[in-house]
């Protein structure tokens, strides 16, 4: 495992989905306002900080790899505020459409005493128009051809579509690009020939609009398979919280129990195991290695407060102590 983590830097990964900022106004309370029954806030501290498919390219910068952000934003101030914590962060931004049409994704949370008043969300979720989809996919077409791994991390804000995504894909397959996918509700099911998709427990039930208990082990791998057999799988990874990892290629089925920890936050670690779990596949690795190392890292940021990315020393720390 050790020799994995250190093949991880350089690597080469598109990032293609939703980015936005998540913003946080730090305050205190100490009066009601007279014009209504309302808390004030006196603010002391603002903070931008990447969220959505950007925490994934933060992960991925914490892990030594090179991310590429593929998406589209608002031709405002927040786009180019978005783009200019990419850059501070070291992502590179040549994947970025910029749109007259669309407003960047923000979504700012007022906080006093370390609760959370109100979120207050800016964008746009329907879907981006041809001529936007059309350019991303003609960036991405070049970018792929010095990519090592693709991932599709998808918030259903509309950058994502039917068409791009077959798009895209068939694109990544004539390089011979792998192809690895974070979905959500809205297009569960248009990830066809894929390399791996993971969703977690939660999203599978609603993609495949099906109900069953996860204790019900026969029920559960039946459903993965009649959804690879569908969408034309290679690999699925599930998700399952307490419960771990379960990672497939349709045929046999590895559970990778979760490890015991404090938890403080399990915010993020969704985009922590998609990042290893792409290098891994980048790196073409078995199945059993890919998901234990994606279920040890998801575990790791579960213990930080916030979203945060995968801290690489801690992670190689946990890999000398376990033995793996």
């Amino acid at each position: 495992m050790m020799q994995i983590l250190e093949q991880f830097n350089g690597l080469n990964v598109l990032v293609v989905g939703d980015v936005m900022i998540d913003a946080y106004y730090f305050g205190k309370v100490e009066r009601i306002s007279p014009e209504a029954p309302v808390p004030v806030v006196a603010v002391k501290k603002k903070e931008n900080r990447l969220g959505g498919a950007a925490n994934v390219a933060m992960n991925l910068v914490a892990l030594g790899a090179k991310p590429t952000v593929c998406s589209v934003v608002g031709n405002d101030k927040d786009g180019d505020d978005l783009i200019q914590l990419f850059q501070h962060n070291g992502v590179s931004t040549n994947g970025i459409v910029k749109s007259d049409e669309r407003v960047t994704t923000v979504k700012l949370r007022v906080i006093s005493q370390a609760t959370q008043m109100l979120r207050i969300d800016t964008e746009e979720t329907k879907a981006i128009n041809n001529k936007e989809s059309a350019e991303l996919v003609e960036r991405i077409s070049v970018l792929l051809k010095d990519a090592d791994v693709l991932i599709f991390e998808d918030y259903d804000k509309g950058v994502l579509t039917k068409e791009n995504i077959a798009q895209i894909t068939a694109e990544a397959k004539k390089n011979n690009v792998p192809v690895v996918v974070d979905p959500k509700k809205r297009n569960f099911k248009h990830y066809h020939y894929v390399d791996l998709f993971k969703p977690n427990l939660k999203e599978l039930k609603e993609g495949l609009n099906i109900d069953f208990d996860a204790e019900d082990t026969a029920a559960f791998e039946d459903s993965i398979k009649q959804m690879m057999e569908h969408m034309h799988l290679k690999h699925a990874m599930i998700t399952m919280s307490e419960r771990g990892v379960m990672i497939t290629d349709g045929k046999t089925f590895n559970y990778i129990p979760a490890h015991i920890r404090k938890i403080a936050d399990v915010s993020g670690a969704g985009d922590t195991v998609i990042s290893i779990a792409a290098l891994c596949f980048a790196l073409k690795l078995n199945m059993k290695d890919t998901a234990a190392l994606s279920n040890l890292a998801g575990g790791l940021v579960c213990e930080e407060v916030g979203v945060v990315p995968i801290d690489k020393l801690k992670l190689t720390q946990e890999v000398i102590e376990l033995g793996l």
